[in-house]
């Protein structure tokens, strides 16, 4: 879809110049500027539920009172959180000002990042909300990898799957040794920190300032929220490409500044889930990209690049097991020894 119906601009108040924005995986985007303002408008993919904005409002009306920046939903000319529209979800949220960055430019702003996140998570620690949990089993690493085995059970006549099927192996035996992770859990947590869900400030330099794409919000495991972030800040590549360079020693800075500004640089459960995350989740993610390459049913692709839905997946897969095989390796540097 190239465009905001207009039963949808008109039910969220909204009007004037709309465009596409972004290259998000998972729901379309556009920006509109109306005399409103300036508003990010979505069609939500039905994975996250249209309850899930009952999350979204609880946390970003706690962060706003707590003085963070953050995006807030417009309500519909009805009042509701968001637009139904011939059986899709639309919502529309401010666009605040600022910079998101795909690849982290240099150690002193992921630095920044991460004593941001740590703030926003004690921020968000004594939120009274009871979240609506949408997508169950986010980080349930024994079900993607069964997703992966029906995956290759299933499509083993796929014009990729002479290319995948190797890596699939070698992942699914490498999973048989994953690290049991800590049970050190945030009452809310983002969910999904890649780099480009920060928003920074446009001064020099650039300082972290907001969260966005906020659909996953929920209470998770500190190792999976914060093994999320390391996988995309500490990778100084993009995620669709060949090679990998892992910053291991940015990715022990990340650890210490966090476990710092958060006062828990004496508790060994939350060092062993920063440490130990960051392997579990980037083949785990590795699994769900070698699933939908044979898939073809979950994640965006760009056309522009990649013939097929198929090989951008094969792509994002192989990229992620090359980073895990990277964590694991660094482990002793990024215990800082």
């Amino acid at each position: 879809m190239s465009a905001v119906p207009p039963p949808v601009l008109d039910a969220l108040r909204l009007e004037g110049e709309t465009r596409p924005l972004g290259h998000g995986l998972i729901n379309a985007t556009f920006a509109v500027r109306a005399p409103a303002g300036e508003f990010v408008v979505q069609r939500v993919n039905p994975i996250f539920g249209a309850r899930n904005h009952e999350n979204i409002e609880a946390v970003t009306r706690h962060l706003e009172a707590a003085g963070f920046v953050t995006p807030r939903l417009r309500p519909t000319r009805e009042g509701k959180l968001w637009a139904e529209h011939e059986g899709e979800v639309w919502r529309a949220m401010n666009r605040l000002p600022g910079r998101a960055y795909d690849t982290v430019s240099d150690p002193a702003q992921a630095l920044d990042a991460v004593r941001f996140v740590a703030r926003w998570h004690e921020a968000c620690a004594d939120l009274p909300h009871r979240f609506i949990i949408t997508r169950h089993g986010v980080h349930d690493t024994p079900a993607h990898l069964e997703r992966l085995r029906e995956a290759l059970r299933s499509h083993a006549d796929h014009a990729l799957y002479e290319e995948v099927a190797p890596l699939a192996e070698a992942l699914l035996a490498r999973a048989e040794a994953l690290p049991e992770l800590p049970q050190s859990d945030l009452p809310v947590a983002h969910g999904d920190l890649k780099l480009n869900n920060l928003l920074f400030t446009e001064g020099d330099p650039p300082r972290a300032q907001a969260l966005i794409d906020l659909d996953t919000l929920a209470p998770m495991p500190l190792a999976h929220e914060m093994g999320d972030a390391y996988r995309s800040w500490c990778n100084r590549s993009e995620e669709d490409a060949s090679a990998v360079v892992l910053d291991a020693a940015l990715a022990h800075a990340l650890s210490e500044a966090y476990l710092e500004a958060r006062g828990l640089s004496g508790n060994a459960e939350a060092r062993a889930a920063l440490l130990l995350g960051p392997e579990v989740i980037s083949l785990e993610l590795a699994a769900r990209f070698l699933a939908d390459a044979l898939n073809e049913s979950y994640f965006g692709w760009n056309a522009e690049r990649f013939a097929t839905r198929g090989h951008h997946n094969l792509t994002r897969g192989l990229n992620q097991w090359r980073l895990h095989e990277a964590f694991v390796q660094s482990r002793s540097t990024r215990e800082g020894k």
